[in-house]
């Protein structure tokens, strides 16, 4: 049987590579898939899918909302657990909650999981858009007065200088009732894949995800190629945060918790409609 080649996108951050392990390595294959990986920032990943250039990929979860034909892999989700996004601000500048409505934010990009969910928590706001790893130098340089900082940042952000104006893992859980927090998911597109083989791409995914969690120093030292300078143990801390058991298989909650954040992005008109979630 000819294999089919599939590309597949993932961000260079820790988390995704600890989950594409099982891939990368060797241990998880399949006679019927080759797959081609495809590394680039969230951002530009949620920007292809849109355009659809890729057979599969880590997405935004808010940026699933604009997709056609791709259908979410029940595995290989980043949900947090009363964790997420934090907005920062310079510490001695005295910038409150109520502040954040008037102020200029750095956002990680317009379709991030972090920019929906910060609309949804203080309405609209001020923001300029730049490189993830641009926003702590950003805030403490005057460029904005605040940051939404996400990957690892959410938890290395120098406390002496920054100031956490709002976490918004804790938000989403107060509005939500215990939601885990929808951040990142993986897509595979329904165009050249038929139900068959996203099924069987799927386990596939959950398969490389296992593997990790079964091999998790050598999926750690696999992950340090994209740590950014952070030792160790911060990374293992990091990628343990968000390759849990949820990631595995998101289940029942995970996806109630996606359809939330779409049906309340609607209700306060950020999306014009709700959004049909379709996972396999």
């Amino acid at each position: 049987m000819r294999e089919m080649e599939i590309t597949l996108g993932h961000t260079p951050d820790a988390d995704d590579a600890f989950m594409f392990y099982g891939f990368a390595c060797g241990a998880v294959g399949s006679s019927r898939f080759a797959i081609k990986h495809v590394i680039q920032d969230i951002e530009t990943l949620n920007k292809r899918a849109l355009a659809h250039e890729l057979d599969a990929t880590a997405v935004s979860a808010h940026a699933y909302a604009y997709l056609k034909d791709y259908v979410i892999l029940r595995g290989g989700g980043s949900f947090g657990l009363k964790y997420g996004p934090v907005v920062i601000a310079r510490k001695d500048k005295g910038m409150t909650l109520d502040g954040l409505k008037d102020a200029t934010i750095a956002i990680p990009g317009r379709m991030t999981s972090a920019n929906l969910l910060l609309k949804l928590a203080i309405g609209k706001f001020r923001e300029k858009e730049m490189s993830f790893e641009a926003i702590p130098q950003a805030v403490l340089t005057g460029e904005v007065d605040a940051g939404l900082v996400i990957h690892e940042a959410q938890i290395t952000y120098d406390k002496t200088k920054f100031a956490g104006i709002m976490e918004l893992g804790q938000w989403w859980d107060s509005q939500t009732g215990g939601l885990p927090v929808p951040l990142g998911i993986n897509v595979a597109s329904a165009r050249t894949m038929d139900r068959g083989q996203l099924k069987e791409f799927s386990d596939l995914f959950v398969k490389s995800i296992e593997y990790g969690l079964d091999n998790i120093d050598a999926s750690v030292d696999y992950a340090m190629q994209y740590s950014r300078g952070q030792p160790k143990e911060t990374i293992k801390k990091f990628v343990l945060m968000y390759v849990n058991e949820i990631t595995r298989d998101m289940g029942p909650e995970g996806r109630k918790a996606i359809e939330k954040m779409f049906s309340m992005a609607c209700e306060r008109r950020i999306l014009e409609s709700d959004v049909r979630v379709d996972v396999i």
